[in-house]
């Protein structure tokens, strides 16, 4: 086969490869699916891929001379909506409904398409997503205004550093510095306010329990170079979370000083059924979710939640997440299989229900203070305890029903 012809099949895998990583696809999914697109065009390959590299080597069946690429990537925010485009294009190019040369355009498109939310709506997303979580948190009604409004507040951050270009990598610590601030302000004003639910529900979206259960999936899987890399970039981002928070608390108490906390009844039990459809229809923005997918989505939430409360009842709240991923593992698999889709279309939205990072930020101020916030017990034993609960499940639905792509 012609030189030529072989370069436009490789550029083509690589840049597939390049725009699933931008996508948020976890390593040890992209390099199954780099295979097999692989070998439909022909070619043989070793993929060795990390948040931040790509080393892809490539040949043509029966020859000896390979080809190598490394390339430096950024790690990828979470696009579930171009995720599924991507894949949908791979589908079209396989069944011959488009030629290379259009798919290589088509991908190029994707890549470059624009938001498919405006500002407006993923700034009410934001709102949305930290009343939610507070709701979830069983607080009470002030800490929920109060959340929704920090996050709020936290987004406006997040757009001007965007808009303004400026260094990336100051969001997490500025965020959690001004969401305490603006909630030891609230606090001091209504003293009901419990200030650390608000200022964990304002940064709830930077929490990495989510990146850090995708590490450790690729340590299960024996990704060890990305699964670290991931684990150790998620704990990093808890660090400056942690920072921010406690330098916030700092500056609202040099600026207000500080009033003795007045307790107050939570909201009603049932709420959480209420939060629990707020919180995954504000994810459907968030992660950049088709609204053709919408529904789906909301429906792993919902399964996830189940799941883990009847777990709960029969293995205790810890291991009863064992029940939720497995339950919401099946379900993506069988999402998959009916619309030959990507099961992480649906998936992501159930796992980020079960993700412990809230709690894992609430272990590392009582491992930095001697303090617990929200009184959680033994939480560092907890939140490794519901890592693992949430790995072995996912695992065991690969297991028991394997979805019908590797995405």
């Amino acid at each position: 086969m012609e030189k030529a012809d072989f370069q436009q099949r490789s550029d083509f895998v690589i840049e597939l490869g390049k725009a699933l990583h931008q996508f948020g696809t976890t390593s040890f999914r992209l390099e199954a699916h780099l295979t097999n697109v692989s070998h439909f065009l022909g070619l043989d390959g070793y993929f060795m891929l990390s948040p931040t590299v790509m080393s892809i080597v490539l040949w043509e069946k029966g020859t000896e001379e390979k080809h190598n690429y490394h390339i430096r990537v950024e790690p990828g925010d979470l696009d579930l909506g171009s995720l599924a485009y991507a894949d949908e294009l791979v589908e079209e190019m396989v069944s011959e409904k488009l030629t290379l040369t259009e798919a290589l355009k088509q991908l190029d498109a994707i890549r470059n398409k624009p938001e498919p939310y405006s500002d407006r709506m993923t700034f009410f997303a934001f709102g949305l997503t930290g009343g939610a979580f507070a709701m979830l948190m069983g607080t009470s009604v002030a800490d929920i205004i109060a959340a929704t409004v920090t996050s709020l507040v936290v987004y406006g951050l997040l757009y001007g550093i965007q808009k303004n270009k400026l260094n990336p990598h100051i969001i997490e610590p500025t965020a959690a510095t001004v969401s305490a601030v603006f909630a030891s302000a609230a606090a001091y004003f209504y003293p009901e306010i419990n200030t650390p639910v608000v200022v964990l529900s304002g940064i709830i979206v930077f929490i990495p329990g989510l990146s850090i259960t995708m590490g450790l999936k690729d340590l299960a899987s024996r990704h060890l170079t990305s699964g670290t890399a991931r684990v150790m970039d998620g704990i990093m981002c808890l660090f400056k979370l942690y920072f921010g928070a406690v330098l916030g608390d700092a500056i609202g108490n040099l600026l207000w000083g500080t009033k003795a906390y007045i307790d107050t009844p939570g909201i009603p039990g049932w709420t959480e059924w209420i939060a629990v459809p707020l919180l995954s229809l504000s994810l459907i923005i968030i992660f950049k979710s088709r609204i053709k997918d919408a529904f789906w989505g909301v429906l792993s939430c919902f399964i996830a939640y189940v799941g883990t409360l009847i777990g709960a009842a029969y293995l205790g709240d810890s291991l009863g997440l064992f029940i939720g991923a497995l339950m919401v593992g099946l379900y993506s698999n069988i999402y998959s299989r009916i619309t030959n889709a990507p099961s992480t279309i649906v998936l992501l939205h159930g796992v980020v229900l079960l993700v412990p990072g809230s709690k894992a930020y609430i272990g590392l101020n009582k491992m930095v203070s001697g303090e617990t916030i929200l009184n959680f017990p033994e939480i560092g034993t907890q939140t490794f305890l519901i890592f693992m609960s949430i790995l072995a499940g996912l695992m065991f639905a690969n297991t028991l029903l394997p979805s019908k792509k590797p995405l």
